[in-house]
């Protein structure tokens, strides 16, 4: 039924005020398991170093009653090194736009660091842990990748060219093959290798298609049902193997071809002094506000016998 004649409806009004909400609505993910789990630390030079050391092999040791005593062989450390790359956002905001009454924010410069700060621990979270990326010590300088160090303990595809990288230091990346499926068969043979090799891995880092894939291995928790909230729990969380319990994490930022098997107490990064996350104005070139937010980093792999992978895994 139509409105009466000369009644006067919003569409005719000239100043009804708008309705817009203070809430500001975003669905990109900012999680970072990666960054979260890896150990913080310093670094205090472009070519960050560390040194790891390795025990000889176990012996039967068993020595005669009063014998002189021999030094023993002595194992030297090895040094290894990792580049510090500099990431960076800048945000730029109008002189008009910042002066102006916003919806969902007071200060519109604060709002956009916010906002590209969750954008460069997404840039770094993916530069860590999901490309296939070598040390480079020219500029622009890379720091190598998760994937450029894990050698020792790996599942890789059979065709195609699949090798892991030629020497653990940095300098080399993975090569990929023929994507075969994600097994759990192939994940017991890194587990055992890891062991072997002294690793004590409690995290598997999975995309969502081997998330998925993940909950059909026997060895994870039983799927639950709850009768009385009429729910099954089938999502797997936890793994248990032969070697201990492993927690399963999902990341959206590494390559869904790969799961990684972490312990993670043997990955940092590390920062460069003062250059954390650093926010900082850029110079006034004309009516507006520009600022710089810069990291600097290193990825530090203290020791990647204590890690590995399970490579070239189908992903559909």
């Amino acid at each position: 039924m139509a409105a009466p004649t000369n009644t006067f409806t919003t569409t005719s009004a000239i100043g009804n005020r708008e309705d817009l909400s203070d809430d500001i609505y975003r669905i990109d993910p900012t999680d970072t398991p990666f960054m979260t789990g890896a150990e913080k630390t310093k670094a205090t030079a472009v070519n960050h170093e560390w040194q790891t050391q390795a025990l000889r092999a176990a012996a039967a040791n068993a020595q005669r009653e009063g014998d002189d005593a021999v030094a023993d062989a002595t194992t030297p450390t090895v040094r290894l090194g990792n580049i510090c790359q500099i990431s960076r956002v800048v945000p730029a905001v109008s002189g008009t736009q910042q002066a102006v009454e916003h919806a969902g924010r007071d200060n519109e410069m604060a709002y956009q660091e916010m906002h590209k700060g969750a954008e460069l621990k997404r840039d770094m979270e993916l530069i860590l842990v999901g490309a296939n990326t070598a040390k480079v010590s020219t500029d622009p300088r890379n720091t190598a990748s998760v994937l450029s160090w894990i050698k020792s303990n790996t599942s890789k595809g059979t065709a195609g060219g699949a090798a892991d990288p030629t020497t653990a230091d940095g300098l080399g990346t993975r090569t990929d093959g023929t994507q075969i499926a994600f097994t759990e068969s192939r994940l017991k043979t890194v587990l055992k290798s890891i062991y072997d090799n002294g690793g004590k891995p409690e995290t598997i880092m999975v995309g969502s298609f081997n998330k998925q894939q993940f909950s059909t291995f026997t060895g994870r928790a039983s799927p639950i049902e709850q009768a009385s909230s009429k729910k099954i729990t089938a999502a797997v969380e936890a793994y248990e193997s032969d070697f201990g319990t492993l927690k399963v994490v999902t990341n959206r930022f590494m390559r869904t071809r790969d799961v990684l098997v972490l312990q993670m107490d043997m990955w940092g990064v590390a920062y460069l002094n003062g250059r954390r996350m650093v926010s900082f104005p850029l110079s006034k070139t004309g009516d507006s506000e520009k600022k710089a937010i810069i990291s600097e980093y290193a990825l530090e792999a203290r020791n990647e016998k204590a890690s590995g992978g399970v490579f070239d895994n189908t992903t559909s």
